[in-house]
């Protein structure tokens, strides 16, 4: 898996973020949805990566970490970008935008 974050994206991850020490994460989030195909992939930033199911995925600028259960549901190539007109981040693959309007949650459930 490829992941690359334009310079907007992470200048507003950092910006939301600042020295907080923790983990930017891609979730596919399915809570809610009915059905675990129906997830909403979501940014999280968290404390601790969830061990043997976390994956550490290498990316142009910041570390993300992956469900490793849920990386079949997400495109091989991806894109996070940042839109100052909608003030959402967006995850985009070369062939469609998969979600246009991605929250930002910052220690969820912790």
């Amino acid at each position: 898996m490829k992941i690359q974050l334009t310079n907007e994206a992470t200048r507003k991850i950092q910006d939301k973020i600042g020295t907080q020490k923790g983990h930017l994460k891609l979730k596919y989030d399915t809570e809610g949805c009915g059905c675990v195909v129906s997830g909403i992939p979501t940014l999280w930033f968290i404390h601790h990566p969830v061990e043997g199911e976390d994956i550490k995925i290498e990316t142009n600028t910041l570390p993300i970490l992956v469900e490793k259960s849920k990386m079949v549901f997400l495109d091989e190539e991806l894109k996070i970008d940042f839109s100052s007109q909608s003030n959402t981040f967006q995850l985009k693959s070369p062939g469609q935008i998969i979600n246009g309007r991605m929250n930002f949650l910052m220690f969820p459930g912790e």
